[in-house]
């Protein structure tokens, strides 16, 4: 049996609560339950991990190497500014599907800049909780 780790970076436990215009009404506990019933669809054992903290997140990924398959991961804000994830997701060489709940792309500049994409076998923008499932699909297809 495969073992993804889903990772999601900072403010993502406020969804529901943060700019819901945005990111959707559904709460973080929603996320989570439907990233774990659509790992168990496709056959895999799935664990999720949130973290506010970079150092946090470099530490999971670093703890994954021999552990998981595959890493689906959400940098949120993280994506545009961290040198340290893109590494530790290089250094461990798991393949890694990067997914955002919206269309960075649409929205400001800023947000247009990914380090993780520089790694990532996968971007998946803009499909709410569908481009977590679709990132597991992802990995049933290698």
């Amino acid at each position: 049996m495969k073992k993804i780790l889903v990772i999601n970076g900072p403010n993502l436990n406020l969804l529901g609560l943060r700019e819901p215009a945005i990111y959707g009404s559904r709460d973080y506990k929603a996320l989570e339950a439907f990233v774990l019933e659509s790992g168990l669809d496709l056959g895999f054992q799935v664990e999720c991990f949130q973290s506010n903290y970079e150092g946090a997140i470099v530490d999971k990924i670093q703890q994954a190497y021999g552990v998981f398959d595959g890493i689906v991961i959400n940098p949120a804000a993280y994506t545009h500014t961290s040198v340290a994830i893109l590494d530790a997701l290089k250094a461990v060489a798991i393949p890694t599907v990067e997914v955002h709940l919206s269309d960075v792309d649409s929205r400001e500049e800023f947000r247009r800049h990914s380090f993780v994409s520089l790694y990532a076998c996968k971007v998946i923008k803009g499909k709410g909780f569908e481009g977590y499932r679709e990132a597991l699909e992802y990995f049933s297809e290698k």
